[in-house]
C-alpha cells in the first residue's frame, strides 16, 4: 500500500515527475536528483516497504527484481562490462534518507571503497 507522504511512492504513482529510466510490474528506476556519479539511478519497489529491517518472505521476489533491473539497465546503458556498484541503505545511520527501500546504482567512474560521495 503506498505511503501518502512518501517522495517515491508520489513517484511511482506519476504524482511527481522524474526521468524513468526502467520500470516493469513490480520495480521502477529513476535518475538520482542528486547524482554522485556519471551514472547514478534509484531503482524502487512499487510497492511501499520502509527499509530492509520491514520486508518479509511476501517481498523476496520484489527485492530480487531490484537486482534483476540492475543487471538489466547496466546492459542497456553500456556500463556492465566496465562494473557499478549497489548499495542499499537502511536506517539513518546507514545513509538512508527517504524511508521506501531502494537500491543505489551507480557507474561511468572508477569507485573507492566510499560507498557515495
Amino acid at each position: 500500500m503506498p505511503d501518502t507522504d512518501c517522495i517515491f511512492c508520489k513517484i511511482i504513482a506519476g504524482e511527481i515527475p522524474s526521468e524513468i529510466i526502467y520500470q516493469d510490474d513490480e520495480v521502477m528506476a529513476f535518475k538520482d536528483v542528486q547524482p554522485v556519479a556519471p551514472h547514478h539511478y534509484l531503482i524502487v519497489p512499487k510497492e511501499h516497504v520502509a527499509t530492509v529491517n520491514d520486508a518479509d518472505e511476501t517481498n523476496q521476489k520484489t527485492l530480487g527484481r531490484l537486482f534483476v533491473a540492475a543487471g538489466k539497465i547496466a546492459t542497456e546503458l553500456g556500463f556492465a562490462e566496465d562494473g557499478y556498484r549497489c548499495i542499499v541503505n537502511c536506517n539513518k545511520h546507514a545513509g538512508q534518507v527517504v524511508f521506501h527501500l531502494h537500491m543505489h546504482l551507480m557507474a561511468g567512474k572508477q569507485m573507492g571503497w566510499k560507498p557515495i560521495g
